[in-house]
């Protein structure tokens, strides 16, 4: 069994294969946190080992004591659920204000629920199980008996995943109006402040860099305000014992399954006691549950390893790929693709794009991808966002005719769209100016001279549906990239009453989800891939309809090293949009050959982002060979084990390895940045091998045994500036 409880102490233990998160009743009223990390058998002497502070912990805590048998202080209880106005003065899980005003809230435990099995949470994303015998759940219920605000929170623990996933949902079974606050999603309290806290934060074009800084007394988090995840911050955030590295130390991982406004983040008290917290950002948020009305929260996954980052991100790695990615194409091979966007930009006509496309045919591409400005009269970002019909004057024929074309030349073909916004210029836009996200009187701020259409609206949602679906029926559209190229401002629905305005920013996604699961079930065979201006919403929320997320829209080899490899922490290859670009790069002007380009992007879904008709022979042969090992190698890079054998963000040098899981193939990406005259030897270890096999590399024809590439390595100097080598190590039979 997943979840032990031990009836006579009260004690739930919830153990995955090598980690127990333990929550004890305290006085039969109050969820506490006992245990989360390595796993635990017995727990019958769990409550001992708790600092239970007494009620004369100083006189700057308030006591509860008329509520308790033995008072005490909730100042330093780990409690599983902390509310505000009790006595605890550390971030709160939940807050919540009535009608009277007042906002203190006392949930008690009221009983609890053991079943296999994992459910769904309404209306939000989540991870899943295709069988009731991979998990078990855990649900708690608590009840405020003033107020009659009852919780159930609910715990999954998946029986060979290292995996625990939280939320709560929030039911009115009183008499009067309650107006939510906060309500995060999880929060567990640990012993001790000797951890570091990181994040992976950037901006546009330089997302997921990898930040770490020791804990400090007070509060630590990410955060976004934007409307959506970001590429500010990311949700995902790590606690890392200060000696914890690649391969060893504990390491807590905790990420929001959540594409909205979110924070996540630690607290230490005085006393060196440390809150991690994950859920929806309380900022500017308010919702108001009447009488038998519920509210659920986002999804958190927390993963603990007690041997570095490495088998923390492996882990999430296998729940991302595999039970959280979903449809058609989660378990097989992407189609090689080539997008026109930077070959063309506007620029475009039906002709040019199938001229593209016969060259991306001859060298072995199988899917082409029209992007931006192939609808209204968009020749540049001014206009026609929300037109979704075809400019006739670049597509004479229609979508349904440069399908055809396509597809006669053995190409799938895609489609780009923007669909959650709207050009103030635009058919659409006239016809229903109240759409956009907006507030009564105040101007409607522009970025990229476009607005957010409100997916707070059913009738804005079921436009959206209906239009798509009507392009995807009559046109053999087997791929879209569904982009969003700007963050919310004036914020606010013409629908909604003047009492639920700060609804609208959670009310957007829900319609966003339901939008995406839509017509990710109505068109199962669509390939969807995800786009925020690059990876401005790569979250896990995401990645319940996406079969894929353009990483970011650097494509810059050298930038993609970092921000592939900060990517990389959390979430799979399998999810990483990564296409080799011209070169100069269009981004930052770089120079970098075809081979660096392609053993960079082959690490990710392969693709290609230029006009191939303007490279040289040379080039296009490189190309072919690039497109041949994607097709071979893509059980390794998107199935196998991934190891960061040496980063950039600490290194002149970045090495990714790719181990299958049979252990019988590794592949090894290795890159330097800066080029050094004369440079020393370095040497990097290879991980994840059979010690006990010999492997012969493909290229040098060199055969190596696997304990020596694990304990002596291999070695590399860096001569020039952005080289690149790959080596394919094969088990000897």
């Amino acid at each position: 069994m997943a979840i032990v409880f031990d009836k006579e102490n009260f004690i739930f233990n919830l153990q995955t294969p090598d980690t127990s998160y333990i929550i004890g009743i305290y006085d039969n009223k109050l969820p506490i946190h006992v245990h989360f990390g390595k796993r635990i058998e017995k727990t019958y002497d769990m409550f001992s080992m708790l600092d239970i502070e007494p009620i004369n912990y100083g006189s700057a805590h308030a006591a509860v004591s008329l509520d308790f048998n033995d008072p005490v202080t909730l100042a330093g209880l780990p409690q599983e659920l902390p509310t505000y106005g009790c006595g605890d003065y550390r971030t709160p899980a939940f807050h919540a204000q009535y009608e009277n005003g007042t906002t203190v809230t006392k949930l008690w435990y009221t009983g609890h629920k053991i079943y296999d099995g994992k459910p769904e949470l309404e209306q939000l994303p989540s991870t899943y199980v295709e069988s009731d015998s991979e998990a078990q759940t855990l649900e708690l219920y608590l009840r405020d008996e003033l107020t009659g605000v009852e919780a159930v929170l609910c715990y999954t623990v998946y029986n060979d995943r290292n995996v625990i996933t939280r939320s709560n949902r929030y039911i009115n079974n009183g008499n009067q109006t309650v107006r939510l606050k906060n309500v995060l999603s999880a929060s567990f309290d640990m012993d001790g402040c000797d951890y570091d806290f990181v994040r992976f934060s950037g901006s546009w074009a330089r997302e997921r860099a990898v930040y770490r800084s020791p804990l400090i007394k007070g509060n630590q988090s990410v955060e976004s305000l934007r409307g959506s995840s970001g590429h500010q911050h990311n949700p995902f955030i790590c606690i890392a014992k200060h000696d914890a590295n690649e391969d060893y130390g504990d390491v807590y991982g905790i990420n929001l399954v959540y594409s909205g406004n979110f924070v996540s983040g630690a607290c230490v008290d005085t006393c060196d006691r440390t809150r991690v917290f994950t859920g929806i950002n309380p900022f500017d948020f308010e919702w108001k549950l009447d009488k038998g009305e519920s509210f659920q929260t986002p999804e958190a996954v927390m993963v603990f390893s007690d041997s570095g980052f490495t088998k923390l991100s492996q882990t999430f790695h296998e729940l991302i790929r595999e039970r959280t990615c979903r449809g058609t194409f989660r378990d097989i091979r992407r189609p090689v693709l080539l997008n026109n966007w930077e070959a063309t930009y506007f620029d475009f006509t039906e002709d040019k794009v199938v001229d593209i496309a016969r060259k991306a045919a001859e060298v072995g591409v199988e899917l082409m991808v029209l992007d931006d400005g192939w609808f209204g009269v968009r020749n540049d970002d001014h206009s026609s966002l929300g037109d979704w019909f075809e400019n006739k004057e670049k597509l004479p024929n229609g979508l349904e005719g440069l399908a055809k074309r396509i597809n006669d030349l053995g190409l799938k073909f895609g489609l780009w769209f923007e669909p959650e916004m709207i050009s103030p210029v635009s058919k659409l836009y006239d016809e229903h100016p109240d759409w956009c996200l907006h507030v009564p009187g105040r101007s409607r701020s522009e970025s990229r001279n476009q607005l957010t259409l409100d997916y707070s609206r059913q009738d804005v949602c079921d436009y959206i549906i209906d239009t798509l679906s009507g392009i995807f029926e009559r046109a053999n559209i087997e791929y879209i990239k569904w982009d969003m190229n700007r963050n919310m401002s004036e914020i606010g629905s013409a629908l909604l009453p003047a009492d639920r305005q700060r609804e609208t920013a959670h009310r957007y996604m829900l319609g966003l989800y339901r939008v995406l699961g839509t017509i990710k079930k109505r068109f199962p065979h669509i390939l969807m891939e995800g786009c925020a201006g690059g990876g401005g919403r790569f979250d896990m929320g995401m990645f319940c309809f996406f079969d894929q997320f353009w990483t970011s829209d650097d494509s810059d080899a050298i930038e993609r090293l970092y921000i592939q490899t900060g990517t990389s922490y959390c979430y799979p290859t399998t999810v990483m949009g990564a296409h080799v670009s011209a070169s100069p790069n269009h981004q930052v002007k770089r120079v970098t050959d075809i081979k660096t380009r392609g053993y960079v992007a082959l690490a990710g879904q392969f693709g290609y982002e230029l006009d191939l008709n303007t490279l040289t022979d040379d080039e296009i042969e490189e190309v072919k060979q690039q497109i041949k090992l994607c097709r071979e190698l893509d059980p390794v890079f998107h199935r196998g084990d991934m190891f960061r054998v040496s980063s950039p963000f600490d290194s002149n040098y970045t090495i990714w390895e790719f181990v299958s899981k049979d252990k019988k193939t590794a592949i090894v990406d290795i890159f330097t940045v800066k080029g050094t005259p004369y440079s020393p030897y370095t040497v990097f270890r290879l991980k994840g091998l059979d010690p006990k096999a010999s492997y012969k590399e493909r290229f040098t024809g060199k055969i190596y045994s696997g304990d020596v590439l694990m304990s002596m390595g291999i070695k590399r100097d860096c001569p020039a500036d952005f080289l690149s080598e790959m080596m394919i190590l094969e088990k000897c039979n």
